[in-house]
Order: structure tokens, then sequence, then C-alpha cells
């Protein structure tokens, strides 16, 4: 009886694991839609869109699947890559300042807010992030997982600066500090104070031990930061080259917050690849940045977006507010390899805002330039992190056939009319993110 009930019991497992291997991947086809694949400002018009998995199969007119295959008919509408933001921190974005700097919360509340958040970014058609400060990890591990809904995210883990540096949040009061001791927020990976090239290649190697796909030290003063002015270099030439070793050991690259073109130029020329921000940067020095292959990556801000209750951080706020309307088309000028994001913080409501600086680079890109710089452009930078990126099963940020399956159906042409892309709640009618639909508001 006993060997009976075994024999029942293995019967219906491998019963069971016949009838799984038998299901098929999901299989979803985009009927009528006219595409832009993220680089070329040519439509394909009129064609359809053969997903399988959470890649692209085919695309190409009159294209069929199978009867269980989820049909969306697009009606004409226009089909983009999901959007890339390039600056864009998982863990600051819908997190108080109270939080972080008045020891009114702790790492398991940031931790909500920010998975929360992931889902809210998602929905707004930003299916990709490159996260350059902050401790996203274990929010990437159950996005990655499909235990929640969110964005792919590229980590750099906390963003490093010596003492006295933009990443160093310790009070004055706390000045000359044992060296052996972090604070809560260092000793959970929101942000790192290292000094000497010892101490930074220990920082770096941890932090590349946790996951990071890049590393993001400051070779300038910082706006939020209370203890550097935006003129100040931060890091020695021997510090940046240990951080670069590393991470070039490591097989990716580092990015770097600073402002000025001293800053700039001192980073690019210690092996640095990407500058944060740099709106004080100088043509001379863009040239410099356009031959080694780097990337300026920038963010459209207004002066109306922050208002900052520390002073001193709204007197820096509104000095580089007038330099970003200046750096944009300089660099454009250039040629240098451009990308955008949005670089939010503290507080879910100009969250809301990632959407209007896509269109607020209409300022000074064509709406073809735009889109693309959103998305393959930002594409190309990830790429940057080589081996250690997270998503090489296909290229993100185009639609092609083998892309991975991250689109957005607009109601409109955004080539033609880029301020549809600021409402994604009425515009975006369809959101996918390999090879699963997030929103539909299209009847089968």
């Amino acid at each position: 009886m006993k060997l009976l009930k075994i024999t029942l019991t293995l019967a219906l497992v491998f019963s069971s694991l016949a009838v799984f291997s038998q299901q098929k991947d999901p299989i979803i086809l985009i009927k009528n839609a006219n595409v832009f694949d993220g680089v070329n400002e040519q439509l394909l018009e009129g064609v359809d869109v053969l997903i399988e998995k959470n890649l692209v199969k085919t695309i190409g007119k009159n294209l069929s699947a199978s009867n269980d295959a989820t049909v969306i008919d697009a009606g004409g509408r226009t089909v983009i890559p999901g959007l890339i933001d390039a600056h864009w921190h998982t863990t600051y974005a819908y997190t108080p300042a109270a939080v972080l700097f008045a020891n009114q919360g702790d790492m398991p509340e940031v931790a909500i807010r920010s998975m929360t958040g992931a889902e809210k970014t998602l929905l707004r058609g930003f299916t990709t992030v490159r996260d350059p400060g902050g401790n996203p990890f274990a929010i990437k591990k159950l996005i990655d997982a499909g235990e929640y809904p969110g964005h792919r995210i590229l980590p750099s883990g906390p963003f490093m600066s010596p003492t006295s540096g933009h990443a160093d949040y310790y009070g004055k009061l706390e000045v000359p500090r044992d060296k052996d001791y972090m604070n809560y927020w260092e000793r959970n990976w929101m942000a790192m104070t290292s000094d000497g090239v010892d101490e930074v290649r220990l920082r770096t190697r941890d932090i590349l031990k946790m996951g990071a796909t890049q590393i993001k030290i400051t070779t300038g003063g910082g706006v939020a930061s209370e203890f550097d002015p935006l003129d100040v270099s931060e890091y020695s030439v021997d510090e940046i080259k240990a951080v670069v070793e590393e991470a070039t050991n490591y097989n990716t690259y580092v990015t770097s917050h600073v402002y000025t073109d001293r800053g700039v130029r001192t980073s690019i020329e210690s092996g640095v690849m990407c500058i944060e921000h740099g709106f004080f940067v100088t043509e001379e020095t863009l040239q410099l940045m356009k031959e080694k292959g780097a990337w300026l990556s920038l963010q459209p801000v207004f002066k109306e977006d922050m208002t900052w209750d520390n002073p001193l951080s709204q007197e820096k706020f509104e000095g580089i507010v007038e330099a970003i309307d200046k750096v944009f088309p300089l660099a454009k000028k250039v040629g240098v390899n451009i990308a955008v994001g949005k670089d939010h913080l503290f507080g879910p409501t100009t969250a809301l805002q990632q959407n209007e600086y896509v269109v607020r680079l209409g300022k000074w890109f064509t709406p073809y330039e735009a889109l693309k710089i959103y998305t393959s452009e930002n594409a190309r930078l990830l790429e940057m992190s080589g081996p250690r990126h997270p998503y090489q099963e296909g290229p993100l940020g185009v639609v092609k056939e083998g892309a991975y399956a991250d689109l957005v159906i607009v109601d409109g042409n955004p080539l033609e009319n880029l301020e549809l892309i600021a409402d994604p709640e009425n515009n975006f009618v369809v959101i996918m993110k390999d090879g699963k639909v997030y929103k539909n508001t299209l009847s089968n």
C-alpha cells in the first residue's frame, strides 16, 4: 500500500512536470503600429511587432501568431522603446530629505518608499534607469526576479567623496572623527566618504562586490551637500586614478559628479569616462571628452524645479540654472556623447516631472533627437558597463528583432508632438517591460 502511494505521488509529480514543460512562452502580437525604433527618424509605418517571451521576435507587415497569443491593436499609434533615465536615484527619489538628514527615518522606510516608487516610475514609461548613488541592490533583485513591478536598474551603489565632499553628511561636531566609524547611512550604502589611495581602493572594491555596474565618485562641489562650494575640486589625481584602475580591472567605468571646467578636465585626464552635470564645462574640455569617447550626463533643470530649505543650497542651485541653457547647445555643437536624466531627490511631487524633462530637451533638440537621447543614446551609455551590464540578453533602448521587449505605445506621434511624452497617464496607452504588459488601456 505504501509503495502504491509513493508510485502514485511520483506519477503526479512527473505528470505536472510534463504539463509545465509543454507550456509555451508568452506571445504578444502588436498589430497596425507605427514604430520609432530609437535610432532612425523615419517611422516604420503600418507594421506588426511579434514578441516572444521577453524579446522582440519579428517586425513586419501582416504577421500572424498562434491562437494563444495576446493581440494588441495599436490602431496606427506609435510604438517607441521604453524610456531610459541616465541619472535616477531609486532610493533618494521618493524619500523626503528629513528622513535622511534629520534622523526621522531608517533604511526600511527608504526601501518601502523606493520599492513603491519604482512602480510609479515604470508607469511613466521609464523601463530602465542608471542609478548614480544610493542602495537599490535589494530593490533591483526583487524587480528582476519579477516579485515586484518596477524599472530595470544599473546601480552605482553609494556615491563616494572625500571628507568635506559631496557625500560627507557628518556634522561639524563630529570633526575630527574616528575613521573606523561609519554613520548609519554609510553602513547602509547610501553614501560613502573615503580618503587616500588605499581607502578609495578598498571602498571601490567593496562597492563592486555589492554588484555595482559602474562606480560613482564626486570630484567637485554639490548643491545638496553643506561643506563643498561648487567651485571646489574633490579627490586628488592619485585618488581618482586609483578608483579608475579598480573599476577598469573590473571591466567597467567611473562616472563623476562635478560642475566646474577644472574639475571636469582633471576627471577626464585621470580616466573618468562620464561626467554628471558639468554645467560650467568649456568647449575646449568638451573637445577633450569627445576625443576620449567620454560622456556628458546632463539635466535640464529649471529654477522653479526646487526650493531648498538650506539657503546655501538654494544659492548654489540658482547658480547652476543659468549655466544649463549654455551647456546644452555647446555640447550639441561639439558633438560629445550626451546622456540625460532627471536627478530627482527627496519626494514624490517633482518625480512627476520625469517625463517633462524629455519635453524640455525640445528647447535645444528636435523631437527626434530628444527621443533618441532618452532611448538608444542613453542605452549606449549603459553599455559602458561592459560585462557588468546586468541585462545582456538583448539590446535596450531600441525596437528591433532580438531587442528586449521594453515598449510604450503612444496615442499620437511624439516625433511630431514631443509634448505627448509629458502626459504618460493619458498618452501612454500600453507600457511593456521584459515582454510583460504593465498597462494596457486599448481593447484587445
